[in-house]
């Protein structure tokens, strides 16, 4: 059974059970008293335990913010791209997460922990109950003073004490009366003032709830893309490293055909004599050397592997004959003696670390070995128009919308995308019917790799009519494998992992080929996924209107330079090209994916 009604009559007769109805209410006020106390004092650990939580999730998200991947190549895939900037969209994701808190955190205080503190003050404190009992003990003590008076007094001094005492009774019993009702309206009025606070409070949090449950929905797309650069980076992670397993394989079985890493320097260590005023002799220094054949440059700098690995200063010397040290002039075997041009009369004395050693050394220095030239130099040619388009639009959005939330992630209306596409010449900065979204969308749409679809279209027709065919009819059959992913998982990407290594091969054998393996399979992707694009069944190249013609010995990667020299001129006439590339591989590293 509850507590018992506490009647206004009783109040008259001030019997021991209203006292005892009144002591239950008090101590049920009581125990509601500590609960609210319990309760603020665990909702305020609440907010310093959240506030902690807070502080750390934004000290990680700043950890993950600041860091960036590294990568092997002087080029980045769209995937490796994406990865990388992958913490950052983590970061950012959590530091908005951590701003709802933080407002969740305050509209708790506002809503619950306030209002709860000032009900438990105003309603609950003791100052009515101390009042009463003082009334009480006031008109009791007068009573029984009253009652122990000689009837033996005047008349007047009885009457007037039995005034005073009337007097004080019905005071009493005006405080009594007070008191019950002030009782009983407390005892309702906690039914919604501790309740109303906690479900303010609990609407606040399913607020921050719904807000993170937003910014998941609207992390979700960005997720999945995600998810796809990282299975494609895995992919042609598994790729790589086969190959990188066997070209170890093959240098560890035949180290001495792979000694010389460029074609117009050879490098390696060397035991430099130096010599010293007498009675000190020579000394012996050893010095990674690097011997640039056209020039016949030697680069020498000082490397001790034991002493911590510090690099000295470099010496370089203009070499003008190469000489063997026969044992009878000098006790050391592996010894060569260099005439020096910049220094007439000098002879350098080195000394190579084995016999095989001393042979490529020989063989480099007296130039019997074929020097080829390096790589043509990439050029690239930029569009005036496209130039003028980004500046313009980078300068927009960096005017209007750099703030915004979801900036380059919230796509604009296609209409209004393809209309501003057509234009092109717009002033941004100022125009308001162009929103950021917009403008965004746009930008990102003016650098899709439509232009990378017509330079690698005019590439694959400059392959031999056969090899030509050949290559349409697989990449038919690829799109149809690619079309039926949903069954047989073979999905662009993963034929593009299989057939890149395969259609496609490195003009040398070296780990910085096999790192840029992954360009090939974009190659393959590219043709797989727009074979419509690229018709592959006529010689004439829809981008330039040329028939183009190479020897059968050509393969995908390399054409000859006059071909290349023709494809920049031909590709130059495409319809508003950012870049006009002039190969496979030059096309794909101008890109940067």
């Amino acid at each position: 059974m509850g507590l018992h009604p506490l009647e206004f009559s009783e109040c008259y007769l001030d019997s021991p059970s209203f006292r005892e109805k009144i002591k239950s209410h008090e101590a049920e006020l009581d125990k509601t008293n500590r609960f609210i106390k319990e309760l603020y004092k665990d909702g305020k650990n609440l907010i310093n335990a959240t506030k902690q939580l807070g502080m750390a999730q934004r000290k990680f998200a700043q950890c993950l913010g600041e860091f960036q991947f590294e990568y092997i190549g002087d080029a980045k895939t769209d995937d490796e791209k994406c990865i990388d900037e992958s913490l950052q969209e983590f970061s950012s994701f959590l530091k908005n997460l951590e701003d709802q808190r933080e407002l969740m955190m305050r509209n708790i205080t506002e809503t619950l922990m306030k209002p709860l503190e000032k009900f438990r003050k105003d309603q609950l404190g003791t100052a009515e109950r101390k009042k009463y009992e003082k009334e009480t003990e006031k008109y009791y003590s007068s009573l029984e003073k009253l009652l122990n008076m000689s009837a033996k007094k005047k008349e007047p001094q009885l009457q007037e004490a039995d005034s005073q005492v009337e007097t004080m009774k019905l005071h009493f019993q005006e405080e009594s009366l007070t008191y019950v009702c002030k009782l009983q309206e407390i005892q309702e009025r906690k039914k919604f003032e501790c309740v109303e606070p906690m479900l303010a409070f609990f609407q606040t949090v399913f607020t921050f709830y719904h807000q993170g449950f937003e910014l998941a929905k609207d992390f979700d797309h960005y997720k999945k893309a995600l998810q796809i650069n990282i299975q494609n980076t895995r992919s042609r992670f598994e790729g790589a490293r086969s190959e990188v397993y066997d070209l170890m394989k093959r240098i560890r079985e035949a180290p001495q055909e792979y000694r010389q890493t460029s074609p117009i320097s050879c490098e390696g260590y060397l035991y430099v004599q130096e010599k010293r005023p007498p009675p000190f002799g020579s000394s012996w220094v050893k010095r990674y050397s690097t011997y640039v054949t056209k020039q016949k440059i030697l680069h020498m700098v000082t490397f001790d592997h034991r002493s911590g690995g510090k690099i000295g200063e470099t010496e370089s010397v203009t070499l003008k004959s190469c000489l063997r040290k026969t044992l009878d002039v000098l006790d050391r075997r592996f010894c060569l003696e260099l005439e020096i041009t910049d220094r007439p009369g000098t002879v350098l004395t080195v000394q190579a670390m084995s016999e095989d050693d001393h042979k490529f050394w020989m063989q480099a220095m007296d130039g019997k070995e074929a020097v080829s030239q390096p790589p043509a130099p990439f050029d690239a040619q930029l569009n005036n128009v496209g130039l003028s388009f980004m500046k313009n639009a980078i300068s927009a959005i960096e005017t209007r919308g750099i703030n915004d939330q979801g900036l380059y992630r919230v796509v604009g209306v296609s209409s209004k995308v393809q209309k501003l596409l057509s234009l092109m010449i717009v002033d941004l900065s100022t125009s308001e019917d162009w929103d950021v979204k917009t403008v965004t969308s746009t930008l990102k749409l003016y650098l899709s790799p439509e232009s990378r679809i017509q330079a690698v279209h005019c590439l694959v027709h400059k392959l031999p009519e056969r090899n030509r065919q050949v290559l349409g009819l697989l990449m038919k059959h690829l799109a149809k494998v690619a079309a039926h992913s949903k069954h047989n998982l073979m999905t662009v990407a993963n034929l593009g992992v299989v057939f890149g290594p395969t259609l496609m091969r490195p003009q040398e054998d070296t780990v910085a080929a096999i790192m840029d393996l992954k360009f090939q399979n974009i190659v393959v992707e590219i043709l797989i996924e727009h074979d419509e694009k690229v018709p592959l069944t006529t010689g004439i190249c829809i981008t330039c209107r040329v028939v183009h013609t190479v020897p059968l010995c050509l393969s995908i990667w390399a054409a000859p330079n006059h071909l290349i020299r023709k494809h920049n001129k031909c590709a130059s006439k495409a319809k508003d090209p950012m870049f006009a590339l002039p190969g496979l591989s030059g096309l794909l590293l101008s890109y940067n994916i």
